[in-house]
């Protein structure tokens, strides 16, 4: 009798995955126009923070923390000129944050992920989406997800205006995470 109440019983529901990041693959890169004639590059990082996976459902949640003093362009000198006041304002807002929940999936996989980016003490809507996204499974056999994500943001909405027109608003955005799963 209870094997015949087992077999007919619903499975149990899938839980939701949780990944904590990993920061030696966990940064933000960014580009920007320079002078109408150069792309500066740079990146900042290592990227803190959490994601919940629930594939079953559709649904994630994403919590970033983004480290503005450790920006890096690849010159001391400029290093310091990001952070001032004008540009990150790394002294007064250290850390920029990313946290979504409206993510969407193709084919059991993270295709995009919205929400809302704060820098400077603004927050505005942000779009990332997924230039690359997979999971394995590492030397423990703990499940490892990860993707390269892209995403453009206006430096002015965000009150980093200096240089403005000859240094470009738009900046380009892409958020390489690696998480571990929790056990």
């Amino acid at each position: 009798m209870l094997l015949s109440v087992a077999c007919v019983a619903p499975p149990a529901p899938a839980e939701p995955a949780i990944y904590t990041l990993d920061p030696a693959h966990s940064w933000v890169t960014f580009e920007v126009m320079h002078f109408a004639t150069s792309t500066i590059r740079g990146r900042i990082g290592p990227v803190q923070g959490q994601v919940t996976l629930d594939r079953a459902a559709g649904r994630g949640e994403v919590s970033l923390v983004i480290p503005t003093a450790t920006v890096d362009a690849g010159f001391p000198f400029f290093n310091a000129r990001l952070r001032q006041a004008d540009l990150l304002a790394s002294a007064e807002f250290p850390d920029a944050y990313f946290v979504a929940t409206r993510f969407r999936f193709e084919s059991g996989r993270v295709a995009e992920v919205r929400g809302e980016f704060t820098l400077r003490g603004v927050s505005q809507p942000l779009s990332l989406v997924a230039a690359h996204y997979a999971c394995r499974n590492d030397e423990q056999g703990a499940e490892v997800c990860g993707g390269d994500f892209e995403g453009e943001v206006l430096r002015s909405e965000f009150g980093a205006s200096f240089g403005l027109p000859l240094v470009g608003d738009r900046v380009r955005l892409r958020v390489q995470v690696e998480g571990r799963r929790r056990p």
